[in-house]
């Protein structure tokens, strides 16, 4: 785990929030991802994307870890000089130390260039499922059906804002916060800080696909659900697999999260 050390007397309660600048801190969060996505809600898309999540050795977890890594590490920056993706970290004081408890991904995406990263709907475009899945042909074409459903709205309401100034919005890919640190508003703070970026960079609207343990924070802090959950439209080969229910969520362009 991720820790810097944290003089005893100087020792905050409160989660303190980070844009990330080292990769430990994206390991450790991956790691929170493990743990929440694999252990607790056994997501079955998150595993699929990241099948190496629960084994040891450089051909495990350390190499999904390694593709976050590398995530960030290519990370563009918009025409105004704002990092189009911001890794954030939450830490917390334990034992003397400052532990990373938390992460979300924030992503300012545009249809426009220069106005933030260009969404698409193939999973191929993001993920190397030939690396991933080398001689699996039924599961590589089972993700890209699964992730092309779950983004669809996304990339639609990104389309959509191409008329709009500035015609981009802020979209919450990941927060996961570790079951350890679970019930203490973290996510809460994850989310406000995404928030309050959005409205720095012209009141630009937030969205999100919610998880069934996520979106009632989302909703406290001002998203709104936009119909029935996901619908994923898959072949009938796949229609007996597991996949966590996730509802399209978004605040509006005049909302601004509360505190």
């Amino acid at each position: 785990m991720t820790h810097e050390s944290v003089s005893p007397g100087l020792a905050e309660e409160e989660p303190r929030i980070e844009v990330i600048d080292r990769p430990e801190d994206i390991i450790a969060g991956f790691d929170c991802a493990c743990k929440t996505f694999g252990e607790q809600t056994h997501d079955a898309i998150w595993m699929a994307m990241n099948p190496e999540w629960d084994r040891t050795g450089p051909d495990g977890k350390q190499r999904a870890a390694a593709r976050m890594v590398d995530q960030w590490r290519r990370i563009t920056y918009d025409n105004q000089g704002n990092a189009n993706t911001i890794f954030l970290k939450a830490t917390v004081s334990c034992q003397g130390e400052r532990v990373v408890a938390g992460m979300a991904i924030w992503a300012q995406l545009s249809m426009v260039e220069g106005y933030g990263e260009r969404p698409s709907a193939d999973l191929r475009s993001d993920l190397d499922l030939d690396a991933l899945y080398p001689d699996d042909e039924a599961e590589k074409r089972y993700l890209c059906q699964v992730y092309r459903s779950l983004v669809k709205r996304r990339v639609e309401v990104v389309q959509e804002k191409v008329s709009s100034h500035p015609p981009s919005l802020m979209h919450l890919q990941l927060c996961v916060v570790d079951p350890a640190h679970q019930r203490k508003g973290i996510a809460s703070k994850l989310v406000q800080w995404g928030l309050d970026e959005a409205q720095r960079r012209g009141g630009l609207e937030a969205t999100t696909e919610a998880s069934s343990m996520g979106r009632h924070v989302y909703a406290r802090l001002g998203f709104h659900g936009e119909g029935k959950d996901i619908e994923y439209h898959v072949d009938t080969e796949f229609l007996p697999r597991d996949r966590p229910a996730n509802l399209f969520m978004r605040t509006g362009t005049a909302s601004k999260g509360m505190e």
